[in-house]
Protein backbone atom coordinates (compact mmCIF):
# COMPACT_ATOMS: atom_id res chain seq x y z
CA UNK A 1 0.00 0.00 0.00
CA UNK A 2 3.21 1.92 0.13
CA UNK A 3 4.15 2.46 -3.48
CA UNK A 4 3.97 5.41 -5.28
CA UNK A 5 1.40 6.57 -7.37
CA UNK A 6 1.40 9.44 -10.00
CA UNK A 7 -1.45 11.61 -9.82
CA UNK A 8 -2.36 13.73 -13.25
CA UNK A 9 -4.61 16.80 -13.48
CA UNK A 10 -7.58 16.26 -15.85
CA UNK A 11 -5.21 17.61 -18.89
CA UNK A 12 -2.57 14.71 -17.69
CA UNK A 13 -0.41 16.98 -16.60
CA UNK A 14 1.57 15.40 -13.67
CA UNK A 15 0.96 17.20 -10.48
CA UNK A 16 2.29 15.03 -8.26
CA UNK A 17 2.63 11.67 -6.16
CA UNK A 18 0.45 10.16 -3.76
CA UNK A 19 0.46 6.35 -1.66
CA UNK A 20 -1.73 3.97 -2.99
CA UNK A 21 -3.99 4.44 -0.19
CA UNK A 22 -4.82 7.86 -1.13
CA UNK A 23 -5.08 7.29 -4.50
CA UNK A 24 -7.66 4.47 -3.70
CA UNK A 25 -9.51 6.96 -1.76
CA UNK A 26 -9.68 9.28 -4.39
CA UNK A 27 -10.28 6.56 -6.83
CA UNK A 28 -13.55 5.27 -4.40
CA UNK A 29 -14.97 8.87 -4.11
CA UNK A 30 -15.16 9.59 -7.96
CA UNK A 31 -12.98 12.46 -8.01
CA UNK A 32 -10.09 10.31 -9.72
CA UNK A 33 -9.86 7.12 -12.42
CA UNK A 34 -6.87 4.91 -13.17
CA UNK A 35 -4.85 5.41 -16.36
CA UNK A 36 -2.72 2.34 -15.33
CA UNK A 37 -3.35 -0.24 -13.33
CA UNK A 38 -0.76 -2.68 -11.02
CA UNK A 39 -0.92 -6.48 -11.23
CA UNK A 40 -1.71 -6.68 -7.66
CA UNK A 41 -5.05 -5.94 -5.95
CA UNK A 42 -6.60 -4.73 -2.93
CA UNK A 43 -9.34 -6.68 -1.09
CA UNK A 44 -11.96 -5.62 1.15
CA UNK A 45 -15.12 -7.83 2.24
CA UNK A 46 -16.89 -7.88 -0.46
CA UNK A 47 -15.04 -6.27 -3.88
CA UNK A 48 -11.46 -6.79 -5.24
CA UNK A 49 -9.70 -3.74 -6.54
CA UNK A 50 -6.59 -3.58 -8.76
CA UNK A 51 -4.08 -1.13 -7.38
CA UNK A 52 -3.61 2.17 -9.75
CA UNK A 53 -0.11 3.10 -10.48
CA UNK A 54 -0.88 6.25 -12.46
CA UNK A 55 -4.41 8.31 -11.83
CA UNK A 56 -6.05 10.95 -13.37
CA UNK A 57 -8.30 13.78 -11.53
CA UNK A 58 -11.63 14.05 -13.24
CA UNK A 59 -11.83 17.48 -12.80
CA UNK A 60 -9.23 20.50 -13.67
CA UNK A 61 -7.29 21.73 -10.50
CA UNK A 62 -5.86 24.81 -10.38
CA UNK A 63 -2.40 24.19 -8.92
CA UNK A 64 -0.74 27.23 -7.67
CA UNK A 65 3.22 28.05 -7.68
CA UNK A 66 3.69 25.29 -5.64
CA UNK A 67 6.30 25.88 -2.40
CA UNK A 68 6.55 23.08 -0.41
CA UNK A 69 6.81 23.50 3.77
CA UNK A 70 10.71 23.30 5.10
CA UNK A 71 10.50 19.70 6.97
CA UNK A 72 12.77 17.18 7.38
CA UNK A 73 10.90 14.97 4.87
CA UNK A 74 10.54 17.69 2.26
CA UNK A 75 14.17 18.04 2.60
CA UNK A 76 15.48 14.62 2.54
CA UNK A 77 13.46 14.53 -0.45
CA UNK A 78 14.64 16.75 -2.37
CA UNK A 79 18.47 15.56 -1.49
CA UNK A 80 16.91 11.90 -2.75
CA UNK A 81 17.65 10.47 0.73
CA UNK A 82 21.43 10.91 0.18
CA UNK A 83 24.05 12.67 2.92
CA UNK A 84 25.02 15.56 0.63
CA UNK A 85 28.83 15.46 2.06
CA UNK A 86 29.25 11.59 1.48
CA UNK A 87 26.59 10.43 -0.93
CA UNK A 88 25.64 7.53 1.56
CA UNK A 89 22.52 6.58 1.55
CA UNK A 90 22.02 5.13 4.84
CA UNK A 91 22.06 6.41 8.39
CA UNK A 92 20.02 9.18 7.21
CA UNK A 93 18.32 9.69 10.65
CA UNK A 94 16.17 11.71 13.16
CA UNK A 95 19.61 13.02 14.91
CA UNK A 96 21.05 13.80 12.08
CA UNK A 97 18.08 16.09 10.11
CA UNK A 98 18.62 19.07 8.23
CA UNK A 99 18.81 21.22 11.43
CA UNK A 100 21.74 19.20 12.63
CA UNK A 101 23.42 19.68 8.87
CA UNK A 102 22.75 23.35 8.80
CA UNK A 103 25.78 24.47 6.18
CA UNK A 104 26.39 27.98 7.28
CA UNK A 105 25.73 29.02 11.25
CA UNK A 106 22.09 27.60 11.57
CA UNK A 107 19.54 29.18 9.61
CA UNK A 108 16.58 27.52 8.78
CA UNK A 109 16.18 28.03 4.90
CA UNK A 110 15.70 25.68 2.15
CA UNK A 111 19.50 26.81 0.82
CA UNK A 112 20.97 26.08 4.33
CA UNK A 113 19.61 22.73 5.18
CA UNK A 114 21.35 19.42 3.56
CA UNK A 115 20.01 15.70 4.07
CA UNK A 116 23.60 14.31 5.84
CA UNK A 117 24.22 10.93 7.65
CA UNK A 118 25.48 10.63 11.12
CA UNK A 119 29.04 10.51 10.68
CA UNK A 120 29.08 13.95 8.22
CA UNK A 121 27.18 15.47 10.71
CA UNK A 122 28.97 14.38 13.97
CA UNK A 123 32.36 15.54 12.30
CA UNK A 124 30.78 18.68 10.83
CA UNK A 125 29.52 20.05 14.20
CA UNK A 126 28.77 23.36 14.54
CA UNK A 127 31.23 24.51 11.08
CA UNK A 128 30.61 25.46 8.35
CA UNK A 129 31.35 22.48 5.73
CA UNK A 130 34.45 24.24 4.68
CA UNK A 131 35.66 24.71 8.09
CA UNK A 132 35.20 20.75 8.27
CA UNK A 133 36.98 19.84 5.60
CA UNK A 134 33.83 18.69 3.61
CA UNK A 135 32.36 19.77 0.20
CA UNK A 136 28.46 19.61 -0.55
CA UNK A 137 27.44 17.41 -3.61
CA UNK A 138 25.43 19.86 -4.88
CA UNK A 139 24.46 23.60 -3.41
CA UNK A 140 20.93 23.25 -1.69
CA UNK A 141 17.93 25.08 -3.25
CA UNK A 142 14.58 25.39 -2.87
CA UNK A 143 12.27 23.00 -3.82
CA UNK A 144 10.32 24.04 -6.82
CA UNK A 145 8.02 22.93 -9.13
CA UNK A 146 11.07 21.75 -11.22
CA UNK A 147 12.29 19.85 -8.45
CA UNK A 148 8.86 17.97 -8.08
CA UNK A 149 9.17 17.02 -11.64
CA UNK A 150 12.41 15.71 -11.27
CA UNK A 151 11.65 13.93 -8.42
CA UNK A 152 8.57 12.26 -10.20
CA UNK A 153 10.87 11.36 -13.03
CA UNK A 154 13.49 9.66 -10.90
CA UNK A 155 10.63 7.50 -9.10
CA UNK A 156 8.95 7.31 -12.58
CA UNK A 157 12.17 5.18 -13.32
CA UNK A 158 11.13 2.05 -11.70
CA UNK A 159 7.37 2.23 -13.17
CA UNK A 160 7.72 1.98 -17.47
CA UNK A 161 3.79 2.72 -17.22
CA UNK A 162 4.70 6.35 -15.74
CA UNK A 163 7.24 7.58 -18.59
CA UNK A 164 4.42 8.39 -21.40
CA UNK A 165 2.69 10.87 -18.41
CA UNK A 166 6.27 12.52 -17.70
CA UNK A 167 8.26 13.85 -20.89
CA UNK A 168 11.17 11.57 -20.25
Amino acid sequence: MQEPVLVLNATYEPINVTAVRRAMVLMLKGVAQAEELHNSEVHSASHAHRVPSVIRLLAYRHIPQQSRALSRKNILLRDRNTCQFCGECSQLGINAGPRGAAVAGGRSSWENLVACCYRCNNGKGDRTPEEAGLKLARRPRPFTLHTSRQLMRLIGHRDERWRKYLFY
